[in-house]
């Protein structure tokens, strides 16, 4: 675009059209000049020598920048000689209008530079543009310049203050200035009402709130908007519900942004009464078809747990959009209704609606989160295939499903997705790949990944802890948790349950205590019932039940399944009939559907040879319906999950499999290695005891992979049930023979086979 500058030509400009022009352009209505007419415009006063005229130019900036044209409006500003006040507080005003923040303090700064003092209309807008960009440093030095030049006087500046301080989260500075405010407004006592309730300071919102009413400022939709909004949003959640309650009151009309507020408040307080009252006042207000409303019911009834209610207000939804979609997949996660999530996603995805990243992670972690793990891996695929991109929060809901059933090559995948997106970094991508790699057995992947963390958090050091902990390594848990202490980075209960459980898997018993007493004594975190279990398995597991026992007797608060369940798992090691009796019968009265508990109970009568109790015990799951869980195992073999069943004859492979056990077998009789048989719990004879230990899922799952992987490669399995002692002697067997290193993650621990030799040390 041309220029003009005096430089430019020779020529003066012809003084009676400038006349003409003057007249011509100042009744020019300039509000309502199309972009074209603008141009013509600002070509006309080039002509005619008008450029000159700072009224002008300031008038086209203006209207350049109404028409978003911003690099004509700079150029132009630029083009200017001798720049006022003026001219750059048009184009500042209209970048903080249409929020370009950045631009705006820029050219601000610019304006600076031409030794241009601002006014008491410009600040506003300046400071506008620091609370948009949470630059607390550039508003600070503003609101210096405001006391030194004495415009901090003026009520809009003021006003302006403190909503800068507010957004950036300075209360204290924010009720500085609205104390030094000579005319309160109903914006600025909005604004400090809206700041406190969101940080959670209820006596200081309701101390300002008390103090508009007392100067008589009447309250607007928007200040009770803000203390509604403000204590929902920081977990104040009663305080939320009555403060909606004294809206309604006061007489004040909720809007859709109350109702949309105050229901995530209701639905954590789990008050479905109530929810149902604000629902019937959102249908009297005509809101029932406002979508944000809809979603917060939806997701209100289901935290309520009425899903009945939940889908219902679904179904009746004129118009179905995706923030509702997500609220019922999430709401039927939330109560373990699994499949009632995947079928109204799936029903979703046939509507033709677009789903987007929130819809697809939302029912990745639903899958994840409840034992569907294949199906979280197959959406994960469907959801790039759809064009959707994951991200940092997909990332952390699919790699524990990776995890569960050590799908290793899925979750390596992942890692790659991570690293090219740039993801990797996140700490919780990064404790989620940590937790990963120690489910599939790779701890020192895991580690490696820690190392790399550039930040670290709590979750992050609990993860490498856990993984450690999980795999019987109690040597190195104690070392990280010394490390995390020299970090200065605290730790949490989560870490002193990894701490006791990796103590327990490696039988450092009076270590365990330490950590126990630690817990309270140096890091004032109350033992919870997690903490009390550990410590029950860690004195059991070492023998000491009797002092397992006294701490079950001594807890400050009743024990739960988990307590009384560590009592007797240690009871069944160490064969003690009288404890264990003990503990079952408080099991049966918490968990009367819980089968292991009575299988547990039933193993230590078979241990000590009484079969008449355990036909006992087996007659009474029968007669309440209740079979055990059978052994099921699972193993990764080219991409592929194979689930094998104990005693399953539905595996295409079957009869190798038997076959190589069988060969496998007589090599271990002919080294002197004899089955196991008393982990059979069945009153049958040897013979048959030995073709019944044959069929043990993990057994047949490590045989599958010898027969379908190269030689020497590694196997990975998962069991959902402990190892049993001839299952373990006879892996450590095969790892030997077969010069194979094996992983079986069991429900207490991971096993690493190699050589003939248990990471665990026959210890578990």
């Amino acid at each position: 675009m041309y220029m003009y500058s005096p430089s430019s030509t020779s020529k003066k400009p012809n003084t009676t059209m400038s006349r003409h022009a003057l007249r011509v352009f100042n009744n020019l209505n300039f509000l309502t000049l199309s972009l074209s007419q603008t141009r013509q415009t600002h070509a006309q006063i080039l002509r005619t020598g008008l450029f000159l005229h700072t009224h002008f130019t300031t008038k086209l900036i203006s209207l350049y920048a109404n028409h978003l044209r911003f690099v004509e409006a700079q150029n132009l500003l630029k083009s200017i000689q001798y720049p006022d006040v003026f001219s750059f507080s048009t184009l500042i005003h209209a970048y903080s209008k249409l929020s370009y923040f950045t631009e705006a303090i820029l050219t601000f700064t610019h304006m600076i530079s031409f030794k241009l003092l601002p006014d008491s209309r410009l600040i506003p807008s300046v400071v506008k543009c620091c609370s948009g960009l949470h630059s607390l440093r550039f508003g600070k030095q503003v609101h210096g310049f405001c006391v030194s030049s004495g415009l901090c006087l003026d009520s809009f500046v003021q006003s302006s203050l403190v909503h800068l301080y507010v957004k950036c989260g300075k209360l204290y500075y924010a009720h500085q200035v609205f104390d030094e405010m000579s005319e309160l407004d109903v914006v600025s006592c909005s604004a400090l009402v809206s700041g406190y309730a969101r940080d959670g300071c209820v006596e200081e919102a309701k101390m300002v709130f008390r103090r508009m009413v007392e100067l008589g400022i009447e309250p607007n939709l928007v200040s009770w908007n803000g203390m509604v909004a403000g204590f929902s949003q920081s977990g104040r959640c009663l305080e939320a519900v009555m403060v909606f309650r004294d809206m309604c009151l006061s007489g004040c009309k909720a809007d859709g942004t109350t109702v949309s507020s105050v229901l995530p408040a209701v639905g954590v307080l789990e008050d479905c009464f109530v929810g149902v009252q604000i629902h019937g006042y959102a249908i009297k207000q005509g809101l029932g078809s406002d979508k944000c409303v809809v979603s917060a019911l939806i997701d209100m009834y289901g935290k309520c747990s009425s899903t009945m209610e939940m889908s219902r207000v679904f179904d009746e939804m004129p118009e179905r959009d995706v923030g509702a979609c997500n609220a019922l997949v999430s709401g039927f996660t939330r109560n373990g209704l699994t499949d009632d999530a995947l079928k109204a996603f799936n029903m979703l995805r046939s509507q033709d609606l677009e789903l987007n990243v929130v819809s697809w992670t939302s029912i990745i972690a639903c899958c994840s989160q409840h034992g569907k793990d294949i199906e979280a891996l197959d959406l994960f695929r469907e959801m790039q295939l759809s064009g959707v991109k994951p991200n940092s929060v997909t990332i952390p809901c699919l790699l524990p499903a990776c995890g569960n059933i050590a799908a290793l090559m899925h979750g390596k995948a992942a890692h790659g997705f991570s690293l090219r997106t740039g993801i990797s970094d996140n700490v919780y991508v990064g404790s989620a790949l940590i937790d990963m790699y120690a489910n599939c057995g790779r701890i020192h992947s895991a580690r490696n990944i820690f190392e790399r963390m550039p930040v670290r958090n709590v979750v992050c050091w609990n993860a490498i802890m856990g993984g450690y902990a999980m795999h019987g390594n109690g040597n190195e848990v104690i070392e990280i948790f010394h490390l995390m202490e020299k970090s200065d980075q605290k730790p949490d209960f989560i870490t002193f349950t990894s701490l006791l459980s990796a103590c327990s898997h490696s039988g450092f018993t009076e270590q365990g205590e330490q950590f126990f007493n630690k817990m309270s004594k140096d890091y004032g975190i109350t033992p919870r019932i997690e903490h009390y279990a550990c410590l029950v398995t860690l004195l059991g597991r070492a023998g000491k039940l009797n002092e397992a026992f006294n701490t079950v007797k001594n807890m400050p608060f009743e024990p739960d399944a988990c307590v009384w369940g560590a009592l007797l798992s240690s009871c069944r090691v160490h064969n003690n009939l009288e404890l264990a009796e003990l503990a079952a019968n408080k099991l049966f009265e918490l968990e009367p559907n819980n089968p292991g508990n009575y299988v547990l109970l039933s193993n230590v009568y078979a241990n000590k040879g009484l079969w008449k109790e355990v036909d006992r015990v087996r007659d009474l799951m029968k007669s309440m319906g209740m079979k055990k869980n059978p052994g099921c195992s699972w193993i990764s073999i080219k991409n592929k999950v194979h689930m094998l069943l104990a005693g399953d004859t539905s595996h295409p492979q079957l009869v190798e499999i038997l076959e190589k056990i069988d060969n496998l077998s007589t090599e271990m009789k002919k080294l002197g290695c004899l089955p196991v048989t008393s982990f059979v719990l069945q009153d049958v004879e040897d013979q048959e005891k030995e073709h019944i230990l044959c069929g043990h899922s993990e057994k047949l799952a490590v045989v599958l992979g010898l027969l379908n992987t190269p030689q020497g490669s590694t196997l990975q399995v998962i069991k959902n049930l402990r190892i049993c002692g001839d299952c373990h002697d006879f892996i450590k067997f095969v790892s030997k023979l077969e010069q194979r290193e094996i992983f079986v993650r069991d429900t207490n621990r991971f096993h690493h086979f190699k050589d003939g030799l248990c990471s665990c040390g026959d210890y578990w």
